[in-house]
Order: structure tokens, then sequence, then C-alpha cells
């Protein structure tokens, strides 16, 4: 397990931000000077459900904002039922933080609302990371009732963030041992803890879900309007959001670069936090208009 000693994740204080009627929470920190590196969480995740081993590793290159949307953790509002309206909100914190442009590492449903983003104001967003995530029009998203799901979810002798050790990673050895230290690290915090999401929060980001995979006109389409460079990042045994949406990201976005990890599920970029910080700072640090490695 990576040492979270003097791990400045850790040590980033809650801020809030108002923008119009909203007050969002978010965290900042780390080093560059390269633009801020927003960060959009995955399906129910606060601020604290980012594994500071990545966060620590990014924020040694980069300046990196972590985001609570509206309804989530201690943001005010209510969490919308569209990812339309979840983007809104990402654009509405950005204006509130006075961004003119960032570069966007968009994981699960984080990934949804990045492609939105830059597809409404194309000019706020320079590169995305687009991790375990599906196109609008996608398939196998988030079908928590598939069984390699739900009986975890209905094993009431999982507590607390176990159930996340195991759906977030595959099923071999090394790959659960991951899960086990993931754990470890994103639980370490134990002061300034956000508010964690209830069902109330899970059953709106689900009808989001559903409408973002229903949408079947001009299937796609909307994905070449999208000439960011992109790096597109999935576990290659992801049950959550099958592998299948990365390679179609891939096709289909004009500049995307692909990368699919072995032995990895949905907590793909924690499992390899080094590895994947590692590759997403080369992309970041690439000035030129291609999504290359």
């Amino acid at each position: 397990m990576s040492s979270l000693k003097n791990s400045i994740s850790l040590a980033a204080k809650t801020q809030v931000v108002q923008s119009g009627k909203e007050q969002y929470a978010y965290r900042r920190f780390g080093k560059g000077s390269g633009l801020p590196l927003l960060l959009l969480q995955h399906f129910t995740g606060t601020l604290d459900n980012w594994d500071p081993a990545l966060t620590d590793e990014l924020a040694e290159q980069r300046n990196i904002i972590l985001f609570d949307n509206a309804g989530i953790g201690v943001s005010s509002g209510t969490v919308p039922d569209t990812m339309s309206a979840m983007a809104d909100h990402v654009i509405a914190f950005l204006d509130a933080m006075k961004l003119p442009r960032v570069d966007i590492l968009g994981f699960s449903l984080g990934g949804c609302l990045a492609q939105i983003v830059a597809l409404n104001q194309p000019g706020r967003v320079r590169r995305m990371l687009l991790i375990g995530t599906a196109p609008e029009g996608g398939e196998d998203i988030m079908h928590l009732n598939k069984p390699e799901i739900a009986d975890v979810l209905n094993d009431h002798s999982l507590k607390g963030y176990e159930p996340l050790a195991k759906i977030f990673f595959a099923p071999s050895a090394s790959s659960l041992s991951a899960g086990k230290d993931f754990v470890a690290r994103v639980t370490a915090r134990t002061t300034d803890q956000d508010r964690p999401s209830g069902s109330e929060v899970a059953g709106q980001q689900m009808k989001a879900f559903q409408a973002w995979e229903a949408q079947r006109d001009d299937r796609f389409g909307k994905l070449k309007n999208i000439k960011h460079p992109c790096l597109v990042i999935h576990g290659a045994l992801d049950t959550m959001i099958s592998s299948m949406n990365a390679y179609w990201l891939a096709q289909y976005l004009p500049n995307a670069v692909l990368l699919v990890y072995p032995d990895s599920a949905h907590g793909v970029l924690f499992q390899y936090h080094t590895a994947v910080a590692e590759a997403a700072c080369r992309f970041l640090d690439d000035q030129s208009d291609r999504a290359m490695l």
C-alpha cells in the first residue's frame, strides 16, 4: 500500500464557492504552472472517495481541484436526474471559480459530464481523461442487478467500503489485494470529512445513467464534435461500465488514445494509481493538439 505520510490530499481543506443560489464544495491543492485539473467523481462519490494515492501523485505535477456537484457531500441543492443538468452545475462551478479553461479527469459518471462540458463549451476544456466511462448510447452501463454486482451489494456481511473493494476490483487475488489497500487509503481521512451520499443521490444518478444509455438517435454522433485530445482509460474486466464503451469512445472520438489495463475493473485508476498518474501527466504535459503519449 502506498504510504500516505505527509499526504497533500489528506491535508487539503474543504472550501466552498457561491454560484447563484448554490454553494459548491471543493478541495484545491498541488503543484505546477499548467492549467488546473478538474476531477469529476463517480456514482454517489464525494470528495472523500478519491484515492489519495492517485491524487497525491497527480498533485506532484498538477494543480488539482476535487468538486462536489449539486446535492453531493456538503454542496447545496438537489441532485439532478439528467447528465445535462449535472454538467450545467460543473460549468456554474467553473464560472464561480473564475476558471476560463481547465483540463478534466472524468471518472465513470464524471466522464459523462466531461463529454457534455466539452460539447457545450469547447473552449472551456483543453484536454480530457475519460476513465471507466461511456458514450451516450453505450451499453451495459451501471446495471446493478447483474449477479456479479448484486450479490456483492446484497451481502450484508460486507461493511463500509468493503463492497467497493469487490466491485471496483477484479476477482484475482492480486486485484482484490489492491482493493483492500484502496479501502485503507480512502478511509484514512479522519477530519474535515465530506457527507456521504444516500439513497436519494443514488436514485437520481441512476435515472441519469439510464437515460444516458437509452439514447439511440444518431448513436455516437455527438462524439465527432469533441475535437479535444482525449485519453480513454478502462479496466479490462469492468462489470459496472463494460469495457466495450471505452472502445466506442476511442473509435468515435476524433482525437483519442485508449489504454486498457489487464486484471482490473471499475477502479482501474486506484489499482494502477502510479501508472495512471504517470500516463495522465505525460498526456497533460503534451502541448500539441493531438492525443499522443
